[in-house]
């Protein structure tokens, strides 16, 4: 029994690298999969046999450039074997996007986010998710996985938002608003660790490996920051701390959490508009700041007005304190910025370098390497599909297909 076992095991895991090898690669003719994944002949053979058979994966033939000889037979996922929708909640709106098994993007809409509690969202998400299946005319059994993305506090067991800056402390548990409608898995993430993930994984199909890891900062309405570390084993793990809720200073200005003195509190959106126009820092935060206005008294630093550009360097001043004690306890690693919030890091640049200053790690190390990635929406989908795909594959190889 135990030997069968163990055979099993194997299997699966020889699997789940055919599966990660094709989900990297895309096409991979049989001997390339034996290069990328380590495997023997025959045992790829044996497992892309039974994946094909179970609709999978699909061959194809690739005639050689000079006409002559046989074709290639390279192997890739079918798209139609599963479909996953991504779910990204940002402060103003919720967009919904369905992908192929292939990671393909099929259709995609964004509503306005529903006033209320979970209890409302929940209703409201249902809704669009029925309407996105039915747009493509797809059962819901189709659907495999269903991957949702917020800033904010997630259970790291189960699909239920804690807290975020969206719902507030209202617990939102996905997995049981969906499991009457849909037997998709459920997955739940912050949103910057998709971010960090993607961030992470595009680095190292452009470098090979990163070396240690990378920080990823996400700058808006809400801070958000996700750690990339290279593990013993080789693999990267990703990790999400509720850095926009550190403390930055005791007693300072009211945070929407309902502390005091969180760094989101001091470089947000709401924040900065705050500080440029001398509002008690005991005022109740605006839930939401349009990017225009933001965009205006950024436009107003940039010309030279005192409070604006103060603002902005008070803004930048909290975010490098904060990613100061990350460095700290992480050692010294390159951080990439995103978020809609990246289009100002010119003029939080100079607080941001004087609070990183504060630190022994860069003080004896230097500043670490900073690159602006502002295109956050689409590493979040990417961040998405990583996810779910993965998933996806693991419940097929669990099947024993």
């Amino acid at each position: 029994m135990l030997a069968k076992s163990s055979t099993e095991m194997v299997r699966q895991q020889n699997s789940a690298l055919v599966l990660r090898a094709l989900r990297r690669h895309e096409r991979l003719a049989h001997t390339e999969i034996a290069v990328v994944t380590g495997l023997a002949s025959a045992t790829i053979s044996a497992i892309t046999g039974d994946l094909e058979r179970a609709g999978i994966i699909e061959r194809s033939e690739q005639q050689a450039a000079t006409g002559r000889g046989r074709p290639r037979v390279l192997f890739t996922q079918n798209r139609s074997a599963a479909y996953l929708i991504a779910v990204s909640i940002s402060s103003d709106a919720a967009q919904y996007s369905l992908a192929d098994y292939s990671g393909r993007l099929i259709d995609r809409f964004a509503e306005p986010r529903s006033l209320g509690g979970a209890k409302v969202f929940l209703s409201a998400m249902t809704g669009a998710l029925g309407r996105l299946a039915e747009r493509s005319r797809l059962p819901h059994s189709a659907i495999k996985a269903i991957s949702i993305s917020s800033k904010g506090l997630v259970d790291p067991e189960r699909p239920v938002l804690l807290w975020s800056p969206v719902l507030g402390s209202d617990p939102c548990d996905f997995g049981a608003a969906l499991a009457q409608d849909w037997q998709a898995r459920v997955l739940l993430s912050n949103e910057t660790l998709l971010v960090a993930r993607a961030l992470s994984q595009k680095a190292e199909r452009q470098n090979g490996a990163l070396a240690r890891g990378m920080v990823t900062l996400s700058l808006g309405h809400s801070i958000g920051l996700g750690v990339a570390l290279r593990r013993g084993d080789g693999e990267l793990e990703v990790r999400a701390p509720n850095f926009g809720h550190m403390l930055h200073v005791p007693d300072g200005a009211l945070c929407r959490c309902g502390a005091q003195g969180c760094i989101e509190a001091h470089a947000g959106f709401y924040a900065i508009l705050r500080t440029a126009f001398k509002v008690p820092k005991n005022t109740i935060p605006a839930p939401f700041v349009p990017v225009g206005e933001v965009d205006k008294l950024a436009g107003r630093a940039r010309a030279g007005e005192r409070m604006p550009a103060y603002a902005f360097r008070e803004a930048g001043l909290a975010l490098g304190f904060g990613l100061s004690r990350v460095l700290s306890l992480y050692g010294h690693l390159p951080v990439a910025v995103t978020g809609v919030g990246a289009r100002y890091y010119d003029l939080l640049k100079a607080g941001l370098e004087e609070g990183l200053g504060r630190s022994q790690v860069v003080r004896m190390g230097g500043l670490p390497e900073i690159s602006i990635m502002p295109d956050e929406p689409m590493l979040i989908f990417d961040g998405h599909l990583d996810r779910a795909l993965a998933a996806i594959d693991e419940a097929i190889v669990s099947a024993g297909v």
